[in-house]
């Protein structure tokens, strides 16, 4: 059986060596820029990262939930930090985001049985 983690962070990997093979300026510059928003700074990295969680689920962005589900599973951040995020996202965005909700449930469920 194929596992979402793997498969997620696999496809991930090779679109974005196929896109920073591609040597476009402003696409490097993005994720430069991607990777400086989220280093430790005056907000940690933790809270950074949930924050990354909670705009990605307002935003609808299923790979982005995805990423920062697994960045926060892999700073320790609790389940239960997570879902309380979560849920203050789910009033934020309103049911439209429930799917994608249900989705970040399973995701971190396929981190857990992953890494168990």
């Amino acid at each position: 059986m194929a596992n979402p983690v793997e498969d997620f962070n696999a496809y991930r990997s090779k679109m974005n060596e196929k896109m920073m093979a591609d040597n476009n300026k402003i696409v490097k510059r993005i994720f430069n820029l991607d990777t400086n928003a989220f280093a430790e700074g005056a907000l940690s990295k933790r809270t950074k990262e949930l924050l990354g969680l909670g705009n990605s689920l307002v935003l609808r962005c299923d790979d982005c939930v995805k990423y920062h589900l697994e960045t926060c599973y892999n700073l320790n951040i609790s389940k239960e930090e997570v879902v309380e995020a979560m849920s203050v996202s789910l009033l934020i965005g309103g049911t439209i985001v429930i799917p994608h909700l249900r989705r970040a449930f399973e995701y971190w469920e396929a981190l857990e049985n992953t890494n168990s």
